[in-house]
């Protein structure tokens, strides 16, 4: 028996796109789903079937699945970024016509998502490229969604998307239209880099803890736990919880001690530093967590090193001292906020220098509202965020924000003493130095920039301003100073 015309196509049905389709039908829309490997579509009717009997169609040749869908059409592919993309998009568009959609669902670099649209365009064709966090789990009951692009385009399917993303009771959908061009996929990557600098956060207030604290793992999760339930509360500190709690199922112990100390990557950290660089905007927390990965992928060079120091009387922690173990977790706790104040300021001013530059006009506070649920920077600390740019769209940084800048005052103590005590004992918290660094250096109004730019004067003509008068100047710094040394 031949379905009837389905509201939506989706094409790509590894775990994440699987698990978006099942999302779609179980919020009531029937959807028709398709994959290069024939199995994957079986798969996912099959459990369609087992999930709830969810109206989902699996077809095994492209034009089937495309003339399956109700006109205008509308596709979201999740496959891997890059060629797999225009390749998926190839196939498909034989079969589309004018007025039909393209969602790209991938974590895509931004400028491919506006070369597409042009080229989609020029044949008539709509097409959105779309962020979506909140991993599989996320897929499946409810993502933040970040479509940008076409706005003819989200309108077809804004209907699927507000029932299809995360709800959060006071705030609603985790979805809005982001803007115009690669605007989406450009915000995904910011979230991606904010999470990258989050988890190196969490991960140094665990070292802390752990090595210079000597707490427990049993310890640590009652902590976490405790944290959890306050102004930190937010998913990654809820899943770093359930981490200390599990037992290692192939031997003694609890299985985080046994992960080896390598963390990999896909790449959207890396673009957003890359681009923080060409946009001149300081985003040093996300860059250190960056450093940090590519430090931990040298194992074998950590391990040599730490045997030629270890010689040399350097161990693996330099002083045995005895800590007060509830202070130095309220402090560990008031650093880590502090920090994180610091890395979502870097990224929303990323996000608003490249709107600026792009023209795209985002609104910061809709961003951090549908962060509020579904993705994986989702935390309460969000909702402050989204009220901050209410109360001042044009907020220089979130530091300068009246409620943000006083928590950092109440805790700047706290944070410097954990900074210390880190430094002293030779534990390495790159994320909560260097966020403390540019704290310091932001909220001071004169730096020695002056110095470094009479030395640029000095060797190359640069030239420079001053403080009490108008205009560009330039100084024979050598000949001056050969004519005095004479």
């Amino acid at each position: 028996m031949a379905a009837p015309p389905t509201r939506i196509g989706l094409a790509g049905l590894a775990v994440m796109g699987q698990n978006l389709a099942l999302n779609i039908a179980e919020k009531g829309f029937p959807i028709s789903v398709y994959n290069r490997t024939t199995s994957k579509v079986d798969e996912t009717v099959e459990r369609a079937k087992k999930e709830g009997n969810l109206p989902v169609f699996g077809f095994h040749d492209p034009e089937s699945f495309v003339n399956s869908v109700q006109k205008p059409r509308v596709i979201i592919m999740l496959v891997k970024a890059g060629a797999p993309v225009d390749q998926t998009i190839k196939t498909l568009s034989a079969y589309l016509e004018k007025g039909d959609c393209i969602i790209d669902g991938g974590n895509e670099w931004y400028e491919n998502t506006e070369r597409r649209q042009k080229a989609m365009a020029e044949l008539g064709l709509l097409y959105l490229g779309m962020g979506v966090s909140g991993g599989e789990e996320g897929a499946r009951h409810g993502p933040s969604l970040m479509p940008g692009g076409s706005f003819e385009a989200y309108k077809n399917i804004e209907d699927i998307l507000l029932k299809v993303a995360a709800q959060v009771s006071d705030s609603g959908p985790c979805v809005t239209y982001i803007g115009e061009g690669g605007s989406g996929n450009f915000v995904k990557m910011v979230h991606n880099g904010i999470e990258y600098g989050d988890m190196q956060l969490i991960a140094e207030a665990y070292d802390v803890l752990k090595s210079v604290g000597k707490l427990t793992n049993e310890e640590l999760q009652k902590v976490f736990s405790e944290w959890n339930k306050g102004e930190l509360l937010s998913f990654l500190i809820e899943i770093t919880t359930d981490i200390f709690g599990i037992k290692d199922d192939k031997g003694d112990g609890y299985l985080v001690d046994k992960v080896l100390d390598k963390t990999g990557m896909k790449g959207t950290g890396k673009w957003t530093v890359q681009q923080a660089a060409e946009l001149s905007v300081a985003a040093p927390t996300i860059a250190s967590s960056l450093d940090s990965r590519f430090l931990s992928g040298l194992k074998e060079e950590r391990v040599e090193a730490a045997k030629v120091f270890k010689s040399g009387g350097f161990g693996d922690i330099l002083t045995d001292q005895v800590v007060d173990k509830e202070k130095l977790i309220d402090d560990v706790r008031q650093a880590l906020y502090a920090s994180k104040i610091c890395s979502y300021a870097q990224g929303m001013n990323l996000i608003r220098a490249k709107s600026i530059e792009k023209g795209w006009g985002l609104k910061l506070g809709e961003l951090a509202r549908i962060w509020k649920g579904g993705c994986i920077i989702r935390a309460i600390f969000l909702d402050r965020i989204k009220k901050a740019y209410d109360r001042n769209p044009d907020l220089a940084s979130l530091l300068v924000d009246p409620e943000f800048a006083k928590e950092i005052i109440d805790r700047q103590s706290a944070w410097r003493r954990v900074v210390s005590l880190a430094i002293n004992s030779g534990i390495s918290t790159p994320g909560m130095s260097i966020s403390l660094a540019y704290f310091d250096t932001y909220r001071r109004g004169r730096l020695p920039a002056n110095l470094v730019q009479a030395q640029r004067d000095y060797f190359g003509a640069h030239t420079y301003e001053r403080t009490d008068m108008p205009g560009s100047f330039h100084t024979e710094w050598f000949k001056i100073a050969n004519q005095t040394k004479n």
